[in-house]
């Protein structure tokens, strides 16, 4: 028997139950989902929620979107930032994970973050996988009520005309404050990628 390596694909199917299993129907959960705050987290609870398109303004039914943020006080959960002088809040992960649906729509509800260094606004850290890619693309999202995006260096560094693809736009409900953030891979309005 000679052994062949495995079909190459960007994110699936083979792992799609373990990523993202609610999105291909099955009745499980993964270690990362949507819902990122526990009930004692701490911040201002908002919900990103978004679509994503293709080159072509379709929506892309079968993508994942990760997310990892720093907490309320500025913190991420990781060994790498040793800060001491911000908290860390036991009921909040910082990471989280959805496939989008039918109609390319994804959400996560978690805390608004706070800011994390020096000269950064607050903002979220997301990653797109999709068909198509031949590795993930790298972008973030900053709040359009944050006064502190005016002295944000990394969001100074995009040109200024393509800065509003990177802003979530508020929106009160009766459900709590959303965020609204598309995402298009391609076009005119292409949301700017970086390179890590």
């Amino acid at each position: 028997m000679t052994l062949k390596q495995t079909p190459s694909q960007t994110v699936g199917p083979y792992f799609a139950y373990g990523l993202t299993p609610r999105q291909y129907g099955y009745p499980f959960t993964s270690l990362a989902e949507g819902a990122m705050a526990g009930p004692g987290t701490e911040g201002q609870r908002i919900r990103l929620q978004g679509r994503v398109f293709d080159g072509a303004d379709q929506a892309v039914p079968d993508a994942m979107i990760e997310l990892w943020q720093a907490n309320a006080h500025g913190r991420y959960n990781h060994p790498a930032d040793g800060r001491s002088d911000n908290l860390l809040d036991p009921d909040f992960r910082g990471f989280g994970r959805v496939g989008t649906d039918a109609e390319g729509t994804f959400l996560f509800d978690t805390v608004k973050p706070g800011a994390s260094a020096e000269g950064q606004a607050p903002h979220l850290n997301l990653i797109v996988f999709m068909r198509g890619l031949l590795s993930h693309a790298y972008t973030r999202v900053y709040f359009a009520d944050d006064a502190a995006n005016a002295t944000d260096t990394v969001l100074a560094s995009v040109p200024e005309e393509r800065r509003k693809t990177l802003i979530a736009e508020p929106e009160e409900t009766p459900a709590g404050r959303i965020y609204r953030f598309d995402i298009r891979m391609q076009g005119a309005d292409e949301t700017v990628f970086f390179d890590v």
